[in-house]
């Protein structure tokens, strides 16, 4: 088990459908970023560079926002507010 060494606390809260679909899309849409950026940097000058991980994310992380943008519009459609805790766990690697 990792000893977990510093928490943050990204998001925490009850938000509208509105508030909650732009919260979670934009959290998902830096970190599909960051792995595009990934992706450039290894591929940059050697077109055979392993893209396996960050292309694979990349889906996953599209994937997810769908699953998401579905739940919410189910909150939407039922007059719901949604909770998010949204926390960081940091610590070192073994």
């Amino acid at each position: 088990m990792t000893e977990v060494i510093q928490k943050v606390q990204l998001v925490e809260g009850k938000f509208t459908p509105s508030e909650a679909s732009d919260i979670i899309s934009s959290l998902i849409a830096e970190k599909i970023n960051f792995h595009k950026l990934q992706r450039l940097g290894r591929s940059e000058g050697n077109i055979n560079a392993d893209c396996e991980y960050p292309d694979n994310r990349v889906k996953e992380l599209e994937e997810e926002r769908m699953i998401a943008k579905e739940f919410i519009k189910i909150a939407r459609l039922e007059g719901k507010t949604l909770r998010i805790n949204g926390t960081l766990e940091i610590s070192f690697d073994q």
